[in-house]
């Protein structure tokens, strides 16, 4: 299965990736006080969200029924289940942010 490598190092970084051949930015923030990430998302330069919390087993922008969002479902997961949160210590260990492919007409 796909995902999107989060690079922790870099945080706070913006960087632009092309799902389902269509182009978006992405700029992902932590909260060290509580211990979290969340992503803001562009698309042509036009910002379609802020702040939106990574959460664990939670399609990203999944409140949000609009056609400029990415088609394809992205969900923060850890394939061997050993983690149930999306943490400093398990986001690009364990926990990655899964392309659901196939379910693009959901």
């Amino acid at each position: 299965m796909e995902y999107i490598d989060i690079e922790k190092d870099l945080v706070p970084y913006r960087f632009e990736i092309s799902l389902l051949d269509e182009l978006f930015t992405f700029e992902v923030n932590y909260n060290p006080d509580f211990d979290y990430f969340t992503v803001d998302i562009e698309r042509d330069g036009e910002i379609l969200a802020l702040g939106e919390k990574i959460v664990y087993g939670v399609q990203l922008f999944n409140d949000i029924q609009d056609n400029r969002f990415p088609k394809v479902p992205i969900v923060p997961y850890d394939e061997s289940e050993n983690s149930i949160e999306v943490t400093w210590g398990t986001l690009g260990q364990s926990v990655f942010l899964y392309l659901i492919e196939g379910d693009e007409d959901a």
